[in-house]
């Protein structure tokens, strides 16, 4: 049986039993890495997504009603390791992981995307958080798009002279409560070439977006810049100090031998 290094740092034994987060294309790669080996896990679903693709694993749709739920849930199915490969931005539910697997001595590690950094000829403006971003747009109307999935959007109804262009996964059952909008259903990956025809067709003046890093959703940024467009970047919210992994070949390693080459310490 692999050796396991806990919270603490005490090495234990254990034949993994794995509770997998995800939501993000990276969770949902680890889940088929998984699977090929034949890794006792489970795929659990925030049910944010009203058709959330298939995995090869075990699914459970929903939440666990806070820390004390997710407690629970590690002892009464014997979990031995946690991944944390949720959204960047979704810092409760992170926070709440990590606080359940020191409660339960369990495992602990996020899979996470590296945060975009500007390159030349970006336009950014950094604001902290998403009352930041709704603060920015003061002023004079703008053709806007919101790039933040369809959980947000409605906090700019607080800014009603801008034309707003939305792209959401799924049909929301409710329509938008911005009383000028777009509304565009599609699901990535996306191309340059696509966003780029995308903000010209409809004469994008900026980009509104949340740092949620990696590939998956940068092609918009590379469009923006291409146009020339600025772009207003909301930060990550702080988490507290935890083992992340940027791969996830990285958690098979960390599975195995309970340390991984390219561990960092994030904050």
């Amino acid at each position: 049986m692999p050796t396991i290094v806990n919270q603490g740092g005490a090495s234990v034994s254990a034949t993994p039993n794995i509770l997998l987060l995800g939501g993000t294309s990276e969770a949902s790669a680890l889940a088929h890495l998984l699977a090929t080996r034949g890794d006792a896990a489970v795929f659990s679903y925030a049910g944010r997504t009203t058709n959330p693709r298939g995995q090869p694993l075990p699914l459970r749709v929903g939440g666990f009603g806070g820390v004390t739920g997710l407690i629970d849930y590690l002892r009464r199915h014997g979990i031995t390791h946690l991944i944390d490969a949720t959204h960047p931005f979704a810092a409760t539910m992170s926070a709440h992981a990590l606080e359940a697997a020191r409660a339960t001595d369990v495992a602990h590690v996020a899979l996470t995307r590296p945060a975009w950094r500007p390159e030349a000829g970006d336009r950014w403006r950094h604001v902290p958080d998403l009352a930041a971003a709704v603060d920015a747009l003061d002023g004079p109307g703008r053709k806007v798009m919101l790039a933040l999935g369809r959980m947000h959007v409605d906090r700019f109804a607080a800014r009603p002279q801008h034309h707003y262009l939305l792209r959401f996964v799924d049909a929301p059952e409710v329509p938008p409560a911005l009383p000028t909008h777009r509304l565009i259903v599609d699901r990535g990956p996306f191309t340059i070439e696509g966003d780029q025809l995308l903000m010209q067709e409809h004469g994008i003046e900026l980009v509104v977006c949340k740092n949620a890093g990696g590939p998956g959703a940068v092609a918009k940024l590379a469009a923006a810049r291409a146009l020339g467009l600025p772009v207003l970047m909301i930060d990550r919210p702080a988490l507290p100090d935890r083992i992340e992994l940027h791969r996830p070949e990285q958690v098979l390693d960390w599975l195995d031998h309970g340390t991984s080459s390219g561990i960092e310490r994030g904050v």
